[in-house]
């Protein structure tokens, strides 16, 4: 990529920078702000993870988790990945290469490895004084209008139901009395014939009539248990 088409490159936004991308723009940045002499100078390996880009206190720009994440993309930077850097000696590049293309990279290569140098190309680091990447934009929101609501038929409207207070009040129904002038049971109500005398009801089988002793024939009432008149048992009930 030559100057010219980094002039015309389209403008960087924010959810679209990779971790590989945003080191390497926060370590440009910190040396221009710096030692901005340094850019064009090879930059110990050391260098950059202990003063230019330290981890702790570029955390929050670099939008890495943890230290381990940190030190992952930095190996692949340091490895040549993207093209950003140029490492040196090349037997230290292509060991660090291959940690990278490893299935679980051994992170402590990083500072184990001695006498490695990185260089910023040109290209990227021209591209990486430019503009800050764009804030990420609002979610997109869906455009289409919201589908007509169905055409349910009118339903009619059903009448309000009275308060308790409002409620119409039910007639009293008056008790039923046996009629008058027709002959009636004292115990169970029932009507008795009136042409002929009735000593027992034919509804319930109780004597019509004031009780009486079954031995003296003395007239008894309810509830006794003796006759008044000869002393004799009576039956209860």
């Amino acid at each position: 990529m030559n100057l010219n088409e980094l002039a015309h490159r389209p403008p960087l936004h924010e959810d679209t920078v990779t971790d590989l991308e945003r080191l390497f723009r926060r370590l440009v940045r910190n040396l221009a702000g710096t030692e901005p002499a340094r850019l064009h100078q090879p930059l110990p390996l050391a260098d950059i993870y202990q003063s230019i880009v330290p981890y702790r206190s570029n955390r929050r720009s670099l939008q890495l988790e943890s230290s381990e994440d940190y030190e992952l993309v930095l190996l692949r930077l340091a490895a040549g990945e993207g093209g950003f850097v140029r490492t040196e000696p090349e037997e230290a590049r292509k060991k660090l290469a291959a940690e990278v293309a490893s299935s679980n990279p051994d992170l402590t290569l990083l500072r184990r490895v001695e006498h490695v140098f990185l260089t910023l190309r040109s290209e990227p680091l021209a591209y990486a004084l430019g503009p800050e990447p764009e804030p990420a934009g609002p979610p997109l929101v869906d455009a289409r209008p919201a589908p007509a609501p169905l055409g349910l038929p009118e339903l009619p409207e059903l009448p309000e139901l009275p308060e308790p207070d409002e409620r119409p009040e039910l007639p009293e129904l008056e008790p039923t009395t046996p009629e008058e002038g027709v002959p009636h049971c004292l115990f169970c109500g029932g009507t008795l014939p009136g042409h002929r005398t009735v000593t027992f009801c034919p509804h319930c089988g109780q004597r019509q009539g004031p009780a009486t002793c079954p031995a003296c024939h003395s007239e008894v009432e309810p509830g006794w248990r003796h006759c008044v008149s000869c002393g004799s048992a009576l039956q209860e009930g």
